[in-house]
């Protein structure tokens, strides 16, 4: 899933793959869009302005995309035209050709030249070049870099000059949605396994190919291929890839010629050859052995007969575990663009993680997995999808929030998930898996990075707590295949790091200062524990934030070593105020050690102090307890007597 918050440091002007208005920032003159996987449209369906340039694959998708509530109320007949969420947008789509250097004049003066490259993701996915007189940067949004893609790239004559060190790319804003050490297996030998695999059923046997986004495109057109069958599909699919094959005037004659818009088109949707038109591999026809059909509204074929499910994963590693992709990476239901919640803001998610915190169905442990999902999602701008049918709502596109949270409690408990699957010899299991990512593993990234030998690296993808506990910065991945030794990346968490620090000590010392000198309170005050809302405030930058600490009159200032697995990034200064890991000695599991807090503090800031911590911890009995403020509670809550009166 993205994080990319769309700006590009180099070229300020523009913004890629997220659209959202940014107050700190003023207006882009450009906008770029890679491919249309959900996580990279942040923000897109209300854009008026300025002109997003994409490749013609994408822009006609795009134009395409139905959300799954709006095509049932259409057959329903309850909406009587189609819904496209971003139809509205086809006077600002601008394709541009691929590998075609394009010179783009954003203002009077000021100029970039954008190329497109093949991301090797999905259909219409690019990379973009960008250059100017001062800068170079390449942009891989969402990118699977397999041996032979990165030799072909290579030798992109508008790329050659930089994998030949002629010249040198200042940074290459990377796709790393994986970063682990393990190697998957290239497309092809996916696609062989599995068509080793289904040919060892039946003829008769009917499969079905369980591919909800885009992506998964080879896989239909080789199975096709090998068992002689076309491919079933619904019939918003069919209309989206048929889009792909584009009728334009014949300019050699009357008439129109077909063409298509990205390699997969043909052999998906057909073409002509002279006077003859040969059909592609999808097709409406139900009676086929293989179905990709809509879930939750399968044909007659699938419903009424024994049916072996085909479904990839990530990736299989040699001991035989697999790694199964379960909402990483974006796109995960795409072709289904079923419910979303819009994105919250913090006021937002604070009204509904108090709303969850009353529910005494839900567990504790589901309840902070919530709090911590939906904090993140306010942080990187983008929707939450809902995991609900039709069922869920009623006429008017409603549904209950019980069932909300239900779904929001389901969707933010997915992970990378690692299954060993054990099926009798002598059996042949209904359900296939297949290793095929994709997303690039980190070898192949590397592979890639090291083709170009960039001076920076920037991560567009990056889960800030993973990175921070287990030491991961764009030196210690990457620094190596980079001819540059300064990581911005690396500066910027660090530099966001220590500020956090120094706000957080000097908001301690002001609230001391105006505390109330003559309240007096004994407390304990836990010092254990991760604050997960400034965590999750600042995920895009990886930062943690500390909480306000009240120290006892013979309290030390015990602040352990810094973990030694944590994340380092540039030298730290030994002269830097304490930072939260250093605070909690990052275990939240350990018993809070008791304080005595000194006269000066109020008893309604240490209350007011120990509610928030209970809050962020999760560890109140009464659920989430509401903070009032100082100047509206206790005495000045109540009436003031009459002068005179007693």
């Amino acid at each position: 899933m993205s994080t990319f918050d769309g700006i590009i440091s180099e070229l300020p002007d523009i913004r890629v793959d997220f659209f959202r208005h940014k107050p700190a920032h003023a207006p882009p003159l450009a906008c770029f869009l890679s491919h249309v996987h959900s996580d990279h449209l942040a923000g897109l369906e209300s854009l008026r302005a300025p002109f997003v340039y994409c490749s013609a694959a994408t822009r006609e998708i795009l134009l395409r995309l139905e959300r799954y509530p709006c095509r049932i109320n259409h057959a329903k007949g309850v909406l009587e035209a189609r819904v496209q969420t971003y139809k509205h947008l086809r006077n600002l789509l601008k394709p541009i050709p691929p590998e075609t250097p394009t010179t783009l004049v954003l203002r009077p003066g000021l100029s970039i030249r954008v190329t497109l490259f093949d991301a090797n993701h999905c259909p219409g996915a690019v990379m973009f070049l960008f250059e100017s007189d001062a800068t170079a940067v390449l942009y891989t949004g969402d990118l699977r870099s397999e041996p032979w893609f990165v030799n072909s790239i290579s030798r992109s004559p508008s790329l050659v000059e930089y994998t030949s060190g002629i010249r040198t790319l200042d940074k290459i804003y990377l796709d790393t949605s994986f970063t682990g050490s393990a190697s998957f297996q290239t497309k092809a030998q996916g696609i062989s396994e599995l068509i080793g695999k289904v040919s060892a059923y039946p003829e008769d046997t009917i499969f079905h190919i369980q591919a909800w986004t885009f992506g998964y495109e080879d896989v239909w057109i080789a199975l096709s291929k090998a068992l002689k069958s076309r491919v079933h599909v619904d019939e918003y699919k069919m209309r989206l890839y048929t889009s792909l094959a584009s009728r334009v005037p014949d300019t050699s004659g009357p008439g129109t010629q077909v063409h298509h818009l990205c390699p997969e088109a043909p052999a998906l949707v057909g073409f002509m050859c002279g006077n003859t038109y040969h059909p592609g591999c999808l097709t409406r026809e139900e009676t086929v052995r293989l179905h990709s059909c809509e879930k939750g509204n399968y044909c007659d074929a699938v419903n009424d007969s024994p049916v072996v499910w085909i479904l990839p994963v990530v990736a299989r590693l040699p001991d035989g575990v697999e790694l199964c992709e379960i909402g990483v990476g974006g796109g995960g239901d795409d072709l289904e663009r079923e419910a979303e919640l819009d994105h919250l803001s913090l006021e937002e998610t604070d009204v509904l993680m108090k709303l969850i915190s009353e529910s005494e169905e839900m567990p504790q442990d589901r309840k902070e997995i919530i709090r911590e999902f939906l904090l993140n999602k306010a942080a990187d701008g983008r929707n939450i999808s809902l995991d609900l049918d039709m069922a869920s709502f009623d006429d008017k596109n409603k549904t209950t929030l019980k069932s909300a949270v239900e779904s929001i409690a389901k969707v933010s408990s997915k992970e990378i998930a690692e299954t060993v699957r054990c099926t009798p010899e002598n059996e042949l299991p209904r359900r296939i898996y297949f290793p095929y990512s994709r997303h690039s593993s980190y070898p192949e990234l590397c592979h890639f990075v090291e083709a170009f030998r960039p001076r920076d690296v920037w991560p567009c993808t990056v889960r800030p707590v993973e990175w921070l506990n287990e030491g991961k910065s764009i030196r210690s991945l990457f620094g190596d295949r980079c001819s540059g030794d300064t990581f911005e990346h690396d500066l910027k968490m660090e530099t966001l790091d220590s500020q956090i620090s120094v706000q957080a000590e000097s908001q301690l010392h002001s609230s001391l200062d105006l505390a109330d000198q003559e309240s007096s309170a004994s407390l304990e005050a836990s010092q254990q524990g991760r604050s997960l809302l400034p965590t999750e405030v600042h995920a895009t930058m990886g930062t943690k934030e500390a909480p306000i600490e009240i120290m006892g009159e013979g309290s030390v200032d015990g602040a352990s070593q810094p973990r030694t697995d944590r994340y380092q990034g540039p030298e730290r200064q030994s002269g830097r105020k304490r930072d939260f890991e250093t605070y909690t000695q990052g275990s939240s599991s350990q018993a809070s050690e008791g304080s005595q807090a000194p006269p000066r503090v109020s008893c309604a800031r240490v209350e007011a102090y120990n509610a928030m911590m209970r809050n962020v911890l999760g560890s109140g009995e009464g659920g989430w307890e509401g903070i009032t403020l100082l100047s509206t509670r206790d005495s000045c809550s109540r009436a003031e007597p009459e002068l005179g009166d007693g």
